[in-house]
């Protein structure tokens, strides 16, 4: 069991389970009912997506923002959120992601991390 960290919008691999869009808004121009269809996500979970003052200051210049987005995330409701994760990723499979197609500028890549000192198990 294990939790993967995936591009929002690309195919889903073989028993990848629930998605889980950790995103701050829905994709554009798609209708809900299409969200899963399209391998966006099958659950939108905005609680764990950088707030939209980080996205706007990332969007500038990444410098700082993952110090900043493990700030956000040390709230009490995306640290509970955090727990769950990484409690369920021994149970089931299932995925977590957002837009960015560099996984290096984008806040998954820190999400990664810190679902990994929840002790969460995390695919390769």
């Amino acid at each position: 069991m294990a939790i993967r960290i995936v591009r929002l919008g690309s195919p889903r691999a073989p028993g990848e389970g629930l998605r889980l869009g950790t995103v701050r808004r829905p994709p554009r121009g798609v209708r809900k009912s299409d969200y899963a269809k399209l391998n966006y996500y099958d659950l939108w979970l905005p609680d764990l997506a950088p707030s939209q003052k980080l996205v706007t200051r990332a969007l500038k210049s990444w410098d700082g923002i993952p110090k900043l987005y493990r700030r956000e995330m040390q709230a009490p409701a995306a640290e509970r959120l955090l727990g769950l994760l990484a409690a369920l990723s021994h149970q089931t499979h299932f995925s977590v992601g957002c837009y960015c197609e560099d996984e290096e500028r984008c806040h998954r890549s820190v999400l990664r991390d810190l679902l990994h000192e929840h002790g969460a198990n995390l695919a390769s």
